[in-house]
């Protein structure tokens, strides 16, 4: 598949990085991950102003519609700037929704998330999982009419700031209200402070179910995959943001009279962190373009992709610490805040072994 932009998809991808210039510098970034919330509201309601935030929502719903190329092109810029924002927990709740088919909450709940007026979050990971694989301990009954939640869910993103939470338990997919009864919030202290997660445990709480009642594991599992093709996007921004930091001290950093981008060493390692930084665009951009297309290999290229952009991510932000010397190690540079990113983006939706093993799963399916 094709890797040129169109001039429609180039002007986005440079008005959102003008945007993220203009909104999220370095100083804005360390102020917002010192914050309770996390994001500035005002910055949100102007990326549902630009209609940033209802790309991926139908235009029935109040968004654009646009394609997940579209998506990640917006992804990699706030890859590249590190956005302090709720921006791919509200992906994800998208993409549920869209996936669960209920009409009646789609059309409650995404034209008011395309306003930004709606901050959602889903609540799918359990201790020591980081993705189901098979029934959640989190458990549903039913109440009369109604139903009640009863476990626990962690590494939730935006958990503290969500204004409704979806949830998965049992055999499907429930919606609570954070402020309900039975619901404790508490915030995770996480190596990467620019995206909050949290933990909540349920007790007997009020929930109403979404969808149907027997589609979980479907549903979260098309969830996380599409939402996971624009984490690739910011993975890619990321490392090709931290790439281009190094190569640019490596320039500027005179040693014995030179600058050290000429000496063997560095030189090589600039050079491997270019490569992996552009193939991991490169693969983000491919598997976006192939879900697009519909192409019926595109999971196949997902897991391989989220498997080397992770790792490539980490490599190339570990690595420009080591470029950047001793001043790479200190907590005033911003190199570290990238691999703090790096390491949690890895882990999210499972971990690059996670991801390889179904690459094989997969791939002999295939045969």
């Amino acid at each position: 598949m094709s890797g040129a932009l169109t001039t429609e998809q180039q002007d986005l991808a440079d008005a959102v990085l003008d945007l993220m210039a203009k909104r999220s510098p370095e100083a804005e970034v360390r102020r917002l991950m010192a914050t309770d919330a996390g994001y500035d509201p005002a910055v949100w309601a102007e990326l549902a102003a630009m209609g940033l935030l209802g790309l991926a929502i139908p235009e029935k719903f109040g968004g654009s519609g646009a394609g997940a190329v579209e998506v990640g092109l917006v992804m990699e810029a706030m890859g590249r700037a590190l956005l302090c924002a709720p921006y791919l927990s509200s992906l994800l709740t998208t993409h549920l929704l869209l996936a669960l088919g209920d009409e009646r909450e789609q059309a409650e709940a995404l034209p008011r998330i395309a306003a930004g007026e709606l901050i959602a979050a889903v609540a799918f990971a359990e201790p020591g999982s980081a993705r189901l694989s098979g029934a959640p301990e989190t458990a549903a009954r039913a109440a009369g009419f109604n139903w009640e939640l009863t476990g626990t869910k962690t590494y939730v993103l935006d958990a503290t700031i969500a204004q409704r939470i979806y949830v998965v338990a049992g055999t499907a997919v429930f919606a609570i209200d954070p402020t309900g009864p039975g619901v404790e919030i508490t915030a995770l202290s996480t190596v990467d402070a620019t995206r909050k997660q949290g933990r909540i445990v349920l007790t007997d709480t009020p929930a109403r179910w979404v969808g149907d009642l027997d589609s979980r594991l479907a549903v979260l599992d098309q969830a996380l995959d599409r939402t996971a093709v624009a984490l690739l996007g910011e993975q890619a921004g990321g490392a090709m943001h931290t790439m281009r930091m190094a190569a640019d001290y490596a320039k500027t950093r005179f040693q014995f009279g030179r600058a050290i981008g000429s000496f063997q060493a560095i030189k090589h390692m600039c050079a491997d962190m270019l490569l992996e930084a552009e193939s991991a665009l490169s693969a983000a951009r491919h598997v976006a373009a192939a879900f697009d297309a519909q192409d019926p290999a595109w999971l196949v290229d997902l897991a391989a992709a989220q498997s080397y952009c992770s790792e490539a991510f980490v490599t190339v932000a570990a690595n420009t610490i080591q470029v950047h010397g001793g001043i790479g190690f200190t907590w005033e540079h911003p190199a570290h805040l990238y691999l703090r990113r790096a390491r949690t983006d890895a882990e999210l939706f499972g971990g690059p072994a996670w991801h390889r093993e179904r690459y094989v799963r997969l791939r002999e399916a295939q045969q």
